[in-house]
């Protein structure tokens, strides 16, 4: 029998991160532990009914980006109360993005609640799972979402003053986590432009109609195949798309 696999994913119970929880779930083997920020709410609970691939089993922590003692938190229940002594993927999906003003207009304090969950958190979360991490039988990963939006050579020339610096610290925190940990596969992931919540916002705040055009099933069908022959000479401080192509920063 292949071993276990162990992934942890935040942001699990909507958008992306549920599309990959979903997918990590169904392969057999997988220990799929999905962190949200309120376990008891509905979509957190509906979890418990997607399908499982053979030998596969579902956690689910509490563990909210924003908060910085929420990671630590989370890594200490999963260890103390349901037995996980290492872990091989980690992915920093939890993140927020709704509004997208111009730097003239953009407040401070808007920059600042975007910058909480999607910089600070994704190095909270690091830094909390990096111990278990180091403990995988295989090359881990740890996996911050990227985005076009955070690019400076192929720059977007869209009003995006609060959420796309976010992806541009990202991929810098990318680059050094991978430098940094020789024995660790870090780079991030591009999920292209999709229908979710935020993906939405985003098309509908700059002209594109109501809806962005990649569904969750194919950005995540085109994750997992990037995730399936990722190591850290391929693709290790680098910004992947979906498609497996690597991208400028």
């Amino acid at each position: 029998m292949a071993p276990s696999t162990t992934v942890l994913i935040t942001g699990a119970n909507r958008g992306i991160g549920l599309g990959l929880t979903s997918c990590f779930l169904a392969l057999a083997g997988h220990t799929v532990i999905a962190a949200v920020r309120d376990p008891a709410h509905a979509t957190a609970q509906a979890l418990q009914q997607l399908s499982k691939g053979a030998d596969s089993q579902l956690v689910v922590v509490k563990l909210d980006a924003s908060i910085e003692q929420d990671a630590h938190d989370a890594v200490a229940e999963l260890q103390q109360k349901h037995g996980v002594d290492h872990l091989d993927i980690v992915i920093a999906n939890a993140g927020i993005g709704y509004i997208y003003p111009s730097v003239a207009d953009v407040k401070i304090a808007d920059i600042r609640n975007h910058m909480e969950p999607n910089v600070y958190g994704m190095v909270a979360l690091y830094q909390a799972t990096r111990a278990l991490l180091k403990k995988s039988k295989r090359e881990p990963i740890f996996l911050p979402m990227g985005s076009s939006a955070g690019l400076l050579i192929n720059h977007l020339p869209i009003p995006n003053a609060a959420y796309a610096p976010t992806k541009t610290a990202v991929n810098w925190y990318t680059i050094r986590i991978n430098a940094e940990d020789e024995w660790l596969n870090c780079f991030s992931i591009d999920p292209g432009h999709v229908a979710t919540s935020l993906g939405n916002g985003a098309a509908k705040a700059v002209g594109m109609g109501d809806h962005a055009p990649l569904s969750v099933e194919d950005s995540c069908k085109g994750m997992m195949q990037v995730f399936a022959q990722a190591s850290k000479e391929k693709y290790g401080g680098k910004l992947v798309v979906y498609t497996g192509e690597i991208s400028s920063w």
